[in-house]
């Protein structure tokens, strides 16, 4: 057959190649592979599509003969190597991508799509040395100017960056090129100037016709002007620049609003700033003053930035001393009220100037009471609802009594009832006017809650917020509030209605999932066969899958179009998500789920410690999303996030350092797997961590007393008996672990028989292996469980009684960790079951003391199991929804929320408060049994 024929009949399969196989085409594209390979069985093309079709099919064992053989035949071939490059992708082998490339443009020194190939290659892995190494020798080769823009690594040491970047300078102002041809390359240079403190250089270029062009056009440039007339100490100038813009201009950019206040207090920014320091700012204060009125006055209420500016003046004058007026602030804020007050921005613009205190508190807070209650249209009830907000921010502590709090979250309710025919007329698509009473609501009940613990107040608060949700389907702040309250009322299904509702999308699942993952494993039924929660973590996750795949491609194609400015915010959003404090939190909260579900064995735990140990030293960054839940709490006390936050904690980074540092070491110990072994059998790159001075193993040992913050105390009990259950069985399984060499062997020889190839670097031992090995020294003499081991399922007895007796989250807390120190138990003892094991170790006296621990913890585990189904037969009674619908008689006393709205609300949350309850006790139960023998 000639090559264009062979190519003809390849094309059909090839075509998608990545188009056809992401359809889910995989299978016929394996078997046309398999019929065209049985005629060319050297075609590289064919076994690198082969290759990609097995790791879509996710037969990763088989794809990894093919794949190696294609890279033994160091292609150079454009198909080979894009198939090639999504199928060691595929396989986590970025290093393997970036040597195929290198080798293939060694061959073709003179093709440059190939060194591009090999930079962008080097770019999506984060090999940003190795990147710049590439775009310098190419730009020496083919004398593109775009190639000295090339790589930055932003984890380059301080004092090698410094030199880097003269060498960048170097390098650009060198160019024949110069750098203003194009916005991006004059931010790039410009950055460069930054860094180097070269500022007179970096003002001269700005000053430039062509500069200031560039500036007025681009935002990132001008942003980065503005920084570098800062650094150099130019505020006066460059308040005089933006006054200019604001003035002639009519330029509304609220930074050049700051620049011109910024200004003003030039004078006295300096520390020990004397009298004729201030004297000079008061007078620039007072021109300043003259121009933003003016500004307010011609704009009106058409655009609120010279009001906001003269508040910010004042604010800042009142700071420094240099105030005319003492009470000028509260007259601008009423004046703002007066045009801004019918805004929903209201409140939020008015909140950093507000924090009052004596007459001026006195006479803020008597304008406000005085606006109109009664209203008529949505201005006047704008305008009452931002007063309510403004009025609620600045109560003192003696007003935030039971009866005061209760009359508010009546007035709210009420205000709410009477102003809903406001948005009868809006399209179901639409927010009502009156939502924010609603809100206002809802934050006053959970604010009766925290003073009182009486659950009464969250039973108002939710049969309120799913009635305004009737009325206002896309109200996806009413269904935050929702998905705290059911969390803390124990109805954790009703919270994922209202989540999923939401439709979290792409990032937002980093940003928001943690309003239901956090601590999910309480309310998890894994146990029970319903995996919806670890269903909902592995969702969430696909998110940091594509950040992986997909971001190191944006970032290559904002080098190919020279969008140098965009390119420093992708790889912050990669690192970001990459290191993302919810996502290894989601992590711990599904191996805690799936270990409820799936029976403990080698697999799971060799699976999960290498995945988690790269996430101990990880440096993380949080980036979930507390602000965006509606606080309209007073600033004296906790905002709405802190009240409604699960058992009052929140399991930050210190709660994901410990749980991480258990679960680590526990599966370290269960495992066989040493660095020595992983490095032979893992499949892709070693996730990158930061190294400390002590190995893991030493550095997991000890507990750190500060992870223990965001821990409760039933948490950190737990975490003591598992310190102290991992230092009791350390010795025995250092004893009982077979060494590498046999681990290897074993893992061989299980490899070969299931893909019929020998493993890559691993020789089977010719008299082969059985799993034990002799040992010349003694075994550690067995010591009797240490009596904490035993003393915490006594302990933990009594605090599940006494948790009953309060709150049924803080009962399942208690239980679903009595459930996990057990299953960590099963996990550190999983080694000694084998008779064969024990027998060659001689650890018999172990085995004994290990299950009188394990007899005496499934007879506490099955009596809370026990105790947990009782309590759950009694939540979904009638009895309880005439208890939740009496405490809402004060919201359903008429139309249109009525006592048959509420009784429904109150038949979902006891349903779902006896599901969990119930399900959990089963899955308890169904533990005890399943490992009883």
């Amino acid at each position: 057959m000639t090559s264009l024929a062979l190519e003809r009949q390849i094309r059909p399969i090839y075509a998608p190649a990545l188009d056809a196989l992401d359809t889910g085409s995989n299978k016929s594209a394996i078997v046309d592979c398999n019929k065209l390979l049985k005629k060319h069985p050297k075609n590289t093309l064919l076994k690198s599509l082969k290759a990609l079709a097995l790791v879509r099919s996710q037969k990763v064992e088989e794809s990894l003969v093919l794949c190696d053989d294609v890279l033994a035949s160091k292609p150079t071939n454009d198909a080979v190597l894009t198939a090639m490059m999504h199928v060691l992708r595929g396989l986590g082998r970025h290093k393997d991508a970036i040597a195929m490339f290198e080798e293939a443009f060694k061959q073709q020194p003179a093709n440059e799509e190939l060194g591009a190939q090999t930079f962008f290659s080097n770019v999506r892995a984060q090999q940003w040395k190795a990147a710049q190494q590439v775009a310098t020798r190419m730009y020496k080769q083919f004398q593109e100017d775009r190639y000295l823009y090339g790589a930055n690594d932003p984890e380059t040491p301080a004092n090698m960056r410094t030199i880097l970047y003269k060498l960048a300078h170097r390098q650009i102002t060198s160019s024949p090129t110069p750098s203003y041809l194009s916005a991006d390359r004059f931010y790039l240079h410009l950055s460069i100037l930054r860094e180097l403190e070269l500022f007179d250089e970096a003002h001269k270029l700005i000053d430039s016709e062509v500069g200031e062009s560039i500036c007025a056009t681009s935002l990132s440039c001008n942003e980065l002007r503005r920084d570098i007339w800062k650094l150099r100490g130019l505020l006066k100038e460059e308040g005089d620049r933006a006054k200019r813009l604001i003035v002639e201009k009519k330029d509304r950019n609220w930074l050049e609003f700051l620049s011109v206040v910024s200004a003003a207090f030039v004078a006295v920014s300096s520390p020990g700033a004397g009298e004729d320091a201030k004297k000079e700012a008061s007078e620039r204060v007072k021109e300043t003053q003259q121009i933003l009125e003016k500004i307010a006055e011609e704009d009106g209420a058409k655009d609120r930035s010279g009001l906001l500016a003269l508040l910010e003046l004042e604010k800042r004058a009142l700071a420094f001393g240099v105030s005319s007026q003492s009470d000028r602030l509260v007259t601008l804020m009423k004046q703002y009220f007066d045009q801004i007050g019918d805004k929903a921005c209201c409140f939020e613009d008015l909140k950093p100037y507000v924090e009052l205190e004596g007459d001026d508190l006195a006479h803020w807070t008597t304008f406000l009471r005085g606006i109109p209650s009664t209203i008529t249209n949505t201005n006047e009830l704008r305008r009452l609802i931002n007063a309510y907000k403004l009025l609620r921010y600045n109560f003192a502590k003696t007003e935030l009594t039971v009866e005061a709090e209760t009359e508010r979250a009546e007035l709210y309710t009420k205000k709410y009832i009477e102003t809903l025919p406001l948005g009868a007329n809006l399209p179901s698509t639409e927010l009502q006017p009156a939502d924010d009473l609603v809100i206002l609501a809802g934050n006053a009940f959970v604010s009766l809650w925290s003073l009182t613990s009486n659950n009464d107040f969250l039973y108002r608060a939710s049969s309120l917020l799913e009635f305004a949700l009737t009325k206002s389907k896309q109200s996806f702040l009413s269904r935050l509030m929702l998905i705290r309250i059911y969390r803390l009322l124990g109805a954790p299904s009703l919270s994922l209605e209202h989540y999923r509702a939401m439709q979290v999308k792409q990032v937002q699942h980093d940003t928001l999932s943690h309003y239901i993952l956090s601590r999910a494993s309480l309310f998890s039924l894994a146990a029970t066969g319903d995996i919806t929660l670890a269903t909902e973590c592995i969702e969430s996750t696909q998110i940091y899958l594509s950040n992986s795949q997909e971001t190191g491609d944006f970032i290559a194609r904002a080098f190919t179009a020279e969008k140098y400015s965009q390119i420093p915010e992708f790889i912050e959003f990669e690192q970001r998500l990459e290191n993302s404090l919810q996502r290894d939190i989601v992590k711990v909260e599904h191996v805690r789920m799936r270990l409820t579900h799936e029976p403990v064995n080698s697999d799971l735990v060799d699976m999960e410690l290498i995945e988690l140990k790269f996430l101990y030293d990880r440096i993380h960054y949080d980036n979930r999303d507390f602000e965006i839940l509606p606080n309209y709490q007073p600033r004296v006390s906790k905002g709405f996030n802190e009240q409604t936050l699960l058992l009052g904690k929140s399991d930050g980074a210190s709660w994901l350092s410990e749980f991480l540092r258990i679960y680590v070491r526990a599966f370290q110990q269960a495992s066989d797997l040493d660095d020595t072994v992983e490095e032979k059998l893992l499949i892709g790159d070693r996730p990158k961590h930061v190294l400390g001075g002590a190995s893991l193993v030493d550095r997991i040992r000890q507990r750190k007393e500060d992870s223990l913050a965001d821990l409760t105390s039933d948490e950190i009990a737990f975490s003591d008996f598992a310190q102290t259950l991992a230092d009791w069985l350390e010795p025995y399984h250092n004893y009982a672990r077979p060494p590498p060499a046999v681990v290897l062997a074993e893992a061989a020889k299980q490899t070969q028989l299931k893909t019929g190839h020998p493993l890559k670097g691993v020789e089977i031992p010719a008299n082969g292996t059985n799993g034990t090995h002799k040992k010349d020294e003694e075994p550690p003499a067995v010591i009797d469980a240490p009596e904490l081991l035993t003393n915490y399922f006594n302990n933990i007895k009594t605090r599940f009684a006494e948790a009953l007796k309060n709150s049924p989250v803080e009962a399942l807390h208690v239980a679903t960790l009595a459930q996990e120190a057990f299953l960590l138990f099963i996990v550190e003892t999983m080694r000694f079951k084998s008779p064969s094991v024990v027998k060659a170790n001689k650890l018999g006296a172990l085995v004994t003391s290990c299950k009188s621990v394990r007899v005496h913890a499934l007879s506490i585990l099955k009596e809370i199991a026990t105790a947990l189904i009782k309590r759950a037969d009694s939540e979904g009674t009638v009895d309880k929804r005439k208890a939740f619908v009496e405490a809402c008689s004060v919201i359903s006393s008429s139309k249109p929320i009525d006592h048959d709205y509420v009784l429904n609300v109150a038949k979902r949350v006891t349903d779902a408060r006896k599901k969990v309850l119930e399900c959990i006790g089963k899955g308890i139960s169904k533990i005890s049994t399943s490992y009883s023998s």
